[in-house]
């Protein structure tokens, strides 16, 4: 109830403005809006927009993160059980497939998204009428059109039927929208990426970090790719140009190189007191661990953590790299915590200066999945001599030998392998186990691994996964029943 009502005096709220100068990440704290703003000037929707961009980072990072439902929930990462703490463990029943309506993940996801698409509709419905430079009004909108496509992509693909808001909410009528079908869901994503498309500037014209026609061309082709329509995700996905493979897989994620040349899309941290940072690293760690063990990766004083560890590389994960796959010692690196050796996610471990603040970004789009998008939208078509010259690229800079894959299925499948390891640990794993419909097979055999030998799974002796753990590989995640509860279409 409290969270509904949160929702409901967000969508109903004309002030949903957050103010900023110079560089659109210094941006106030989320609680000290103004309660009437009216959109006047060309600064105004400046503003207007970064607000609308804000939310992203609490949708990527902290507890409740995106790696959760769409990294965790696969075979790819899981949590180290802590009995000695179960105060924070919803994430462990969106791992286990034991979550429902009341669980805090997606209801996280779900509030963030509609805040974003909230923040869109407030700022597009007055725009056109105010007069400023149209080359600016333009990029303002066409990142306003981007942000609105990738919430309802998000929500889609997690959630099935939603409702469409595309005005905002002036009356508490206007709060609750019938759920739309995914059809229709995915129809106004096509056309708000579509517009993003027409009027977002190219990566070279457009200031670090914001959304693109690069971005919104790859979220084109990122949904073509998913409803199968593999003809006009290979003509999306070529438009993307502009970048390239970074020289060598560790430089993509090197601080130095946000928002490098390979860098599509990517959510903006900063270090610092600023309340800018990131802290998945963090969340990332297997917990419990000593000050002194975490000192030893991060090369900072540091606390000792007690709660849990997640997002934990799986058994499953490690053996997926093949031998010489550079990709395996950047993504995975093993920390020792109360004197055993556990893996950790080191593609996010750069150097910062105060404990649980960190200022690496998290990718959403990069360029090597784009080639990978199109190897597979070429192979889907019979084109599969021509996907293989893509996939081999993004191969060759892990140093790998081209593909032996030579028939549509054998490219089929090294094209989903290449996908889990070029993208471990960024969110892709759980979608691509469900758009290439494998999900229920894997996660079960997942589950069978994981109660056959609860410690390769970081499980202490004499605990292991309830019974019920992996029975019901649900694809989809049940509406929060903190809206469901007030909203007379759930």
């Amino acid at each position: 109830m409290k969270n509904h009502k949160y929702m409901l005096a967000m969508l109903l709220s004309s002030s949903l403005l957050v103010g900023c100068q110079g560089d659109f990440l210094n941006l106030p704290s989320e609680t000290s809006l103004s309660t009437a703003v009216y959109y006047k000037s060309q600064s105004d929707f400046e503003q207007a927009i970064n607000g609308a961009y804000a939310p992203l980072r609490d949708l990527y990072n902290g507890t409740y993160g995106a790696w959760a439902m769409g990294e965790m929930r696969s075979d790819n990462t899981t949590y180290k059980y802590n009995p000695n703490d179960r105060g924070t463990i919803e994430a462990e029943f969106v791992k286990n497939f034991l979550d429902d309506a009341t669980n805090g993940v997606p209801r996280s996801k779900y509030v963030i998204d509609y805040r974003i698409i909230s923040r869109v509709n407030h700022l597009l419905e007055p725009i056109d009428a105010v007069s400023f430079d149209q080359k600016i009004k333009d990029n303002i909108k066409g990142q306003a059109y981007f942000l609105r496509a990738l919430a309802y992509f998000d929500l889609v693909q997690y959630f099935g039927s939603v409702p469409i808001h595309l005005k905002p909410a002036k009356t508490q009528a206007d709060t609750s929208q019938p759920l739309a079908s995914v059809e229709d869901v995915y129809k106004q994503i096509i056309a708000d990426a579509g517009q993003a498309v027409s009027l977002l500037p190219s990566k070279a014209d457009q200031e670090p970090g914001r959304a693109t026609k690069g971005a919104a061309n790859t979220l084109l082709g990122n949904v073509y790719i998913v409803q199968k329509r593999w003809a006009e995700a290979e003509q999306v996905l070529k438009e993307v140009t502009g970048y390239e493979l970074m020289p060598r897989y560790a430089d993509v994620f090197e601080l130095a190189n946000k928002n490098g040349p390979e860098s599509i899309f990517e959510i903006q941290f900063k270090d610092g007191n600023e309340g800018l940072h990131s802290s998945f690293f963090y969340t990332f760690l297997v917990q419990p661990i000593t000050a002194e063990e975490t000192t030893a990766i991060t090369g900072i004083p540091e606390v000792a953590r007690t709660i849990e560890g997640y997002n934990i590389p799986t058994p499953d994960i490690m053996e997926a790299y093949e031998p010489g796959d550079v990709r395996k010692d950047v993504s995975v690196g093993f920390v020792t915590a109360h004197g055993i050796s556990y893996p950790y996610i080191k593609k996010y471990c750069h150097a910062h200066t105060q404990s649980g603040k960190t200022g690496d970004n998290w990718p959403v789009y990069r360029y090597a999945e784009v080639l990978l998008f199109i190897a597979e939208a070429l192979n889907e078509q019979g084109k599969t001599e021509e996907a293989l010259v893509y996939l081999n690229r993004v191969r060759s800079r892990a140093l790998l030998p081209v593909s032996s894959a030579s028939t549509q299925s054998d490219v089929r499948e090294a094209i989903i392998k290449e996908r889990r390891v070029e993208l471990a640990f960024e969110n892709k794993r759980w979608l691509d186990l469900v758009r290439t419909g494998s999900a229920e097979q894997v996660m079960k055999s997942y589950g069978e691994r994981v109660k056959a030998n609860p410690s390769a799974y970081y499980f202490p002796e004499g605990f292991s996964v309830a019974p019920t753990a992996f029975t019901d590989i649900r694809i989809l995640f049940p509406l929060p029943a903190s809206e469901a509860a007030l909203s007379p279409y759930f």
